[in-house]
């Protein structure tokens, strides 16, 4: 999912994604230690997508706060 995207997503379905992304996750940790992941670099998307979520939340958060602090 690309930045944008996300920007345009609330945050509560920002959350619900990064939850659904956690779980992809630990199925592809547990498929590689089985010897069933054939695509490894899925793994490196998918945490790399994590932390695109977090920042995007996390700069929401700080925008709410400055708003609130005026």
């Amino acid at each position: 999912m690309k930045a944008e995207e996300i920007r345009g997503l609330t945050e509560e379905k920002i959350r619900a994604e990064i939850d659904g992304a956690r779980e992809e996750l630990m199925n592809l940790r547990f498929q590689q230690s089985t010897g069933e992941l054939l695509d490894t670099s899925r793994i490196r998307e998918v945490r790399r997508s994590i932390a695109r979520m977090r920042t995007i939340l996390n700069e929401k958060a700080r925008e709410g706060a400055v708003e609130g602090e005026s």
